[in-house]
């Protein structure tokens, strides 16, 4: 357990440090309010000297975008290939981060924030970090992200293929991209198959907040198995499925990626960027070295039902920043023994893809997300190859056509 220790009105103190992103806590701690400057506070914090703010909690907001500013009066440079431009980003990202990351509040045993004008953040921590009993500093920019966790996870994030509304956990990645989505909800289901056919099964792997399985389940997938290797994700895909009224077609499973058996749908949204994580949000787009992408392919064949069908949910972005190659993502599917169905492709819906000023804008506003149709064995010569276009919405339920699909080649671009 790592300590910080700072002298308050000249008595020594200590309190338990934690980070989410693992950061080591400051070797050197001192207090800070509101009657300390910006520049000495951002001289200090890129020195790596920890600010326990004790002072108006406005006012530390104030001194973070302070800081903030500071660091932004030296934008990162742009590098001479996309690889490069996106390690110079991910640097100048780290190094925002920590600096920031610098600025520290103490919580007490309860998670009270015992300063002027500060929120009651109590059930926002409780939902984040768990019970407590002994006082803990964080960042303050950690601090701002559990609170901003908790507002999704009260109002949730809408989803049109749901009609419903989906509520994200504190480090379980959102749905706000809503193009992943649409292509689960219109691509076409593979016929039912194995033992029991007529009822149709899918394993959704990496469910994050189960939002895919509800999807599978409203299209009328007779049994869902929902993985995912995070606790809080788990648990977060179990309260879903409740809220959504889909225990009796939705088990939620883990920690892990394959559940025992075979289902004739196997699909699979795996982080679309080949680079590790500095924290937990962060495993939601970043998957170190491809893990969870070869590990679904190299699996699939074993979990598949004899005519079943494994989906990739993936987005081409690694393919333009120079980190994987089209090749390669086909090669590990040929290596994996499996042949490619059918891709069907959309445009992200993002306004980053917008921002020219963005580093990475090149690669952003060229993106293209896909659902590779995957199954086992040699392509036949007959298979469809290349892409297609996202098919007309299957009826829902009731018998009644869902509304048109957004997913579709000519859709509007979004970003990561």
């Amino acid at each position: 357990m790592s300590t910080i220790r700072w002298t308050e009105t000249n008595t020594p103190r200590s309190a338990h440090w934690h980070s989410e992103s693992a950061t080591p806590p400051p070797r050197r701690v001192i207090g800070a309010d509101d009657r300390m400057k910006a520049d000495t506070a951002y001289r200090l914090a890129c020195e790596g000297t920890g600010l326990l703010w004790r002072g108006d909690f406005h006012g530390a907001r104030r001194l973070l975008q302070a800081m903030s500013r500071r660091i932004d009066r030296k934008p990162p440079r742009r590098g001479d290939s996309p690889a490069e431009s996106f390690h110079l980003h991910r640097r100048a990202r780290g190094h925002r981060a920590r600096v920031l990351g610098r600025l520290l509040v103490l919580l007490e045993d309860d998670y009270r924030l015992n300063l002027r004008r500060a929120p009651d953040v109590r059930r926002a921590c409780i939902e984040a970090y768990g019970p407590q009993s002994e006082p803990m500093a964080v960042s303050l920019t950690e601090l701002l992200g559990v609170i901003g966790a908790h507002q999704w996870r009260t109002k949730g994030v809408e989803v049109p293929a749901l009609r419903a509304r989906i509520h994200p956990h504190y480090g379980v990645f959102s749905p706000v991209r809503g193009e992943y989505v649409d292509l689960v909800a219109h691509a076409p289901l593979p016929p039912p198959a194995g033992p029991r056919a007529g009822r149709r099964t899918a394993f959704d792997l990496g469910t994050g907040t189960g939002v895919l399985a509800a999807v599978l389940a409203r299209r009328g997938v007779d049994h869902v198995v929902a993985t995912d290797i995070s606790p809080r994700a788990l648990a977060c895909a179990e309260e879903n499925v409740r809220r959504l009224c889909l225990t009796g077609r939705v088990d939620v499973m883990g920690p892990g990626l394959f559940p025992d058996g075979r289902a004739d749908l196997v699909v699979c949204n795996p982080p679309w960027i080949p680079a590790r994580p500095t924290s937990a949000v962060e495993q939601g787009v970043y998957d170190p070295d491809g893990s969870m992408l070869r590990g679904f392919l190299t699996a699939l064949t074993a979990h598949l039902e004899p005519g079943g069908e494994g989906w990739l949910i993936l987005s081409d972005l690694a393919e333009h920043l120079g980190l994987r190659t089209r090749g390669e993502l086909l090669a590990g599917i040929e290596a994996a023994g499996l042949h490619v169905v059918g891709r069907i492709d959309t445009r992200p819906r993002h306004p980053r893809a917008m921002d020219a000023a963005d580093p990475l804008h090149a690669a952003r506003a060229a993106e293209v997300t896909s659902l590779w149709r995957l199954a086992a064995g040699r392509r036949p010569a007959s298979a469809v190859t290349g892409s297609e276009p996202a098919p007309a919405p299957p009826p829902d339920e009731d018998g009644s056509a869902s509304a048109r699909s957004t997913a579709s080649p000519a859709g509007t671009s979004s970003s990561a």
